[in-house]
């Protein structure tokens, strides 16, 4: 996934850690990017490779995929779709920060795959421009 750099240099030389609030490894232009959501523009690179849709489940890092499998149930499940640009679960829940945000988060991924809809999906593109307009990014 391409994404701009937001965050300083060995941010994560401990291993990976979740992102949280006021994240002091996050550079003060980071934080611009971020709260502007800039900082997911390219990531249209890999909607136009087809590796990402428009709306699905975001990716999770892969430093926490095997452990999250492991600890919630039917976390594997939010994987049957392409993941997407932004999603349901984006557009409706906090940034996550813990195993609780990211079950969280699920229950709003799962809730996406079962009710899929052009509707639904409008929806979520009018949450999402809302959330870039009124800089509603962490």
């Amino acid at each position: 996934m391409v994404k701009l750099r937001t965050m300083i240099r060995n941010a994560e030389k401990g291993g990976a850690q979740w992102a949280k609030k006021n994240d002091s490894r996050i550079t003060p232009f980071g934080k611009i990017l971020r709260k502007t959501r800039i900082d997911e523009l390219p990531q249209f690179i890999n909607v136009f490779k087809g590796d990402m849709g428009l709306i699905g489940p975001r990716p999770e890092r892969p430093e926490f995929v095997e452990e999250l499998k492991e600890k919630i149930p039917f976390y594997e499940t939010r994987y049957i779709i392409k993941p997407g640009l932004t999603g349901w679960a984006q557009v409706n829940a906090k940034y996550a920060s813990s195993d609780d945000d990211t079950l969280e988060k699920l229950q709003y991924d799962l809730f996406y795959i079962k009710e899929r809809s052009v509707f639904l999906d409008f929806r979520i593109i009018v949450k999402t421009i809302s959330t870039i307009i009124f800089f509603r990014g962490q």
